[in-house]
């Protein structure tokens, strides 16, 4: 039964929805309120979709992450020539699409800077949407999930309405709401070609009913002034992601504050975050660093400076797979093998987070207490 309702999910997604999209109308369903987004603690947030399971990026990995029971969905956003909002974690493009292996497209390859780092690739700003609709989605780390390596070609990459398309049709059936929670990538550099995102990105919602605090959305990003623009234009909530505490944020690099994570991550840099946003996400070593053993330490008081600042918690990313566990959560010595990633985050969940980014939504959702 599970299979056949996998099933199900991976084909409907991989036909643009069509009939996903239409069964709806055609159900009657009682009329009950839809549960908020937002009843469950900690949050859960498939984070790039069930990517544990399907290929990142995807509606199929949307789909299933969804009906594993995830609270959000996350999406990262970059933008096409063309000025469409589309799902990948990079706007490079060969890592997760088969670019590389079309002669037609050979001639886009090219190297630029990125964010301070030299890039050679294919790039999502060279395309057009119809272009890139031509690409099929590839497995990122094939290695690790040489399950997910399987379904290589199945998918094409989503648009940020078809996405939200999706996540309205599922509602329904779920009889839930459920949360979108987008990534803006590359601020900077994408405002430096005159593809701005942020301004699409809640327009984008407006239209779709998305308007408020109380509406079921976080907007996310590793830089500090785009969300700041952001708090102006919208009432949207905001989230502040951490990368290692030594790193800058890139628009910070840019303008030359030397601001750092690690600044951010003080009391003092807390209170200041929370004048612009309602939540930060930090790797999740800000909250429970290792140790040199790859066990676990003790946790430190990120959480509670965060709560005294007024923001919510939601670290990243928790995957199942030997490789990103803490050593005393492993299986075996084999890197691909999945070790015990439930046992990983109650152990945060007794450090106080409010949410967490999961490659493995089904097994967050274990994790936490029982959520009617």
């Amino acid at each position: 039964m599970a299979k056949t309702l996998v099933t199900w999910i991976l084909l409907a997604a991989a036909s643009n929805l069509s009939f996903i999209l239409s069964a709806p109308a055609s159900i009657s369903l009682p009329l009950i309120p839809k549960k908020s987004a937002d009843r469950c603690n900690p949050l859960v947030i498939a984070h790039r979709g069930a990517s544990g399971y399907i290929p990142e990026h995807t509606l199929g990995a949307y789909s299933l992450a969804i009906t594993m029971g995830a609270d959000y969905v996350e999406p990262d956003l970059v933008i096409t020539r063309d000025k469409h909002l589309v799902s990948r974690h990079d706007n490079e493009l060969s890592i997760t699409t088969d670019v590389a292996q079309r002669p037609e497209f050979a001639s886009r390859k090219k190297t630029q800077e990125i964010d301070g780092h030299e890039v050679i690739g294919w790039f999502t700003e060279d395309f057009t949407l119809a272009e890139l609709k031509t690409l099929r989605v590839i497995e990122r780390i094939p290695e690790t999930r040489p399950g997910n390596a399987r379904m290589n070609g199945a998918f094409e990459i989503p648009t940020f309405q078809e996405i939200i398309d999706l996540v309205k049709s599922l509602e329904k059936s779920q009889r839930r709401t459920i949360g979108i929670y987008p990534e803006i990538k590359h601020s900077t550099h994408f405002q430096s070609l005159d593809l701005p995102m942020e301004t699409q990105v809640v327009e984008t919602f407006r239209k779709n009913g998305y308007i408020g605090a109380s509406a079921p959305v976080f907007i996310q990003s590793f830089e500090v002034n785009n969300l700041k623009y952001l708090k102006g234009i919208t009432n949207l909530r905001l989230l502040q992601l951490y990368d290692s505490p030594s790193a800058q944020p890139y628009d910070q690099v840019v303008v030359g504050t030397g601001l750092t994570y690690a600044d951010m991550a003080t009391p003092d840099g807390l209170k200041e975050v929370a004048r612009y946003a309602s939540a930060v996400g930090p790797d999740k070593n800000y909250i429970i660093p290792r140790n040199a053993d790859e066990t676990l330490g003790e946790p430190t008081t990120f959480v509670q400076d965060a709560h005294a600042a007024g923001l919510k918690v939601h670290p990243y990313t928790f995957r199942a797979e030997n490789t990103f566990l803490p050593a005393e959560f492993r299986s075996g010595d084999c890197p691909k093998a999945i070790g015990d990633l439930i046992g990983e985050i109650k152990v945060f969940i007794a450090a106080g987070i409010d949410g967490l980014f999961s490659d493995q939504p089904d097994k967050a959702v274990r994790a936490r207490e029982v959520c009617l």
